[in-house]
């Protein structure tokens, strides 16, 4: 039986760590063709489709670069229960470079949710699907671990209390991991109390918290929560209704006095900067919100050109958002958008982007890559495409500015830290002077429209010849513990291979 969508969804280790030598590093970037059209400096280009060993409903980020995907068999057809894949992106894209592994721990971990933990880099994976007498779609309160260093998967030592399907998952200020929402049954009872999970001490509920409207019946599925600045944590929700939550205690929920337009659960919204979210509303709307004052505010911004059901928000290595696949109709193969757009914070206008070979609807995902690349792949089980493939996008700022659609020399990042605390000062070395900028981009872990975590902050520092000294960012509340991408870019504005840091 083939997963069944709503009707208004049918409509509308420092150790290796620093393995990772610059050379290894420069080679990441060998799966970016070299050869792209003359107008790539302005558009970016799209590489190859290549196979994928599943459809990549899931991607994850690891501390060491790879990249962990699942959410199919071989075949495409639905479920998580069986295999899993590791793609080292050093080794580019053919078969060699994935590591297809069987799933041992009897979970179906179909439309689960995963994040990585920051105390000890494993990726908790949360919830999943269930078949009870023949029929899909139910939920487990499963919990299970993945660890980067041995490529193993394997049970967590306690579940959670409820069984969630479609949950989020949130890296609190506190290094703790905060799931939201998701349903319990095949009827669509939903989960409306959230639960905290602290490495080395499980699971408890903050009932507290509890809320139908925040993160329950109206709003059950991948709800959008985002660490805020002032301690808690923001949810926006589909029907308009915004909310801090407090995870302190017992929990405690207080909606906000900031409604927005009506939403989706398959529109994207990503944080593009400190306390700032660019929110993709229905009726091409978009807004921009900001936590950084007394309670949210929202400003009107430019809507992307149509409405893009299933596609995907990434922010780039320079804090710019590229918006890429969907369609107007929810998983129809109608108004599909082949043509990604990149929208820019210092202007609030979108430009166009190169066009994709295959079409990004339900169950397709993007990712930044530590090259500065961005993985989109994916879509199927169920849609009108099975893509067990996926195509790999160039952005405009990796190409020379000459209309020759080459790649442009790039700086490296010849030694840095490997992990850092809040307000410190620390110091990179780079392969050239007339460094412009440093950047920090979490780490990415999308799913159904969302990257649960990622954000980007700006670094301040100072150079002396190529020597930075940059200062890390100034509290756990604005940038949560975890891995992070840092990005040195040249004075023509082209980014570094990023080196993977621990923050925290």
């Amino acid at each position: 039986m083939t997963k069944r969508l709503p009707a208004s969804r049918r409509l509308a280790s420092a150790a290796s760590l620093l393995s990772l030598s610059a050379s290894l590093l420069t080679g990441l970037a060998t799966h970016t063709a070299q050869a792209a059209p003359w107008d790539s400096f302005t558009k970016g280009s799209m590489g190859p489709v290549v196979n994928w060993p599943l459809i990549p409903i899931h991607v994850v980020l690891l501390p060491d670069g790879r990249v962990m995907s699942y959410g199919t068999d071989a075949k495409g057809v639905q479920t998580g229960q069986f295999i899993y894949d590791v793609w080292d992106p050093k080794l580019g894209t053919g078969t060699p470079s994935h590591l297809v592994l069987p799933n041992t721990t009897g979970t179906d971990t179909f439309c689960s949710a995963q994040i990585i933990v920051p105390a000890s880099g494993a990726v908790l994976l949360a919830g999943g699907d269930k078949t009870v007498n023949g029929v899909r779609n139910y939920s487990v309160n499963d919990v299970n671990l993945f660890d980067y260093r041995s490529s193993a998967l394997y049970q967590a030592p306690q579940p959670m209390r409820d069984v969630r399907w479609y949950p989020t998952v949130v890296t609190l200020a506190s290094g703790q991991v905060l799931v939201l929402g998701g349903r319990a049954s095949l009827t669509e009872l939903s989960v409306p109390t959230p639960e905290l999970y602290t490495e080395g001490q499980g699971w408890r509920s903050l009932e507290g918290a509890a809320s139908d409207d925040a993160y329950g019946s109206r709003n059950w599925s991948y709800p959008l929560a985002w660490q805020a600045p002032n301690g808690r944590v923001f949810v926006t929700t589909i029907w308009g209704g915004t909310y801090y939550m407090d995870p302190a205690g017992n929990g405690a929920i207080a909606k906000t006095p900031l409604t927005l337009p009506a939403g989706d659960y398959y529109l994207p919204s990503v944080m593009y900067a400190p306390g700032k979210i660019l929110s993709l509303r229905k009726s091409n709307r978009a807004l921009v919100i900001d936590l950084n004052g007394s309670q949210p505010t929202s400003t009107a911004a430019t809507g992307v050109g149509q409405d893009r059901y299933h596609g995907s928000a990434t922010v780039l290595a320079d804090g710019k958002v590229f918006v890429s696949g969907g369609s107007i109709w929810s998983n129809i193969a109608f108004g599909v958008a082949y043509s990604g757009k990149i929208w820019d914070p210092a202007t609030g206008k979108w430009a166009a982007t190169t066009t994709a070979k295959k079409m990004r609807l339900y169950h397709s995902v993007s990712l930044l890559l530590p090259d500065a690349t961005v993985l989109t792949a994916g879509g199927g089980a169920p849609g009108p495409a099975t893509n067990l493939n996926a195509e790999i996008y160039t952005p405009p700022y990796l190409y020379k500015k000459d209309w020759t659609g080459t790649l442009a020399p790039r700086p490296s990042i010849t030694n840095a830290p490997t992990a850092l605390t809040w307000k410190q000062g620390f110091k990179v070395d780079v392969s050239t002077t007339g460094i412009s900028r440093v950047t920090l981009v979490k780490t990415g872990s999308a799913t159904h429209t969302v990257d649960f975590d990622q954000r980007f902050l700006p670094l301040n520092f100072s150079a002396s010849g190529k020597v930075l000294t940059v200062t890390a960012p100034p509290a756990a509340e604005v940038a949560p513990p975890g891995y992070y991408m840092l990005f040195v870019f040249d004075s023509a504005g082209v980014p570094s291979v990023a080196r993977i840091v621990r923050l925290g």
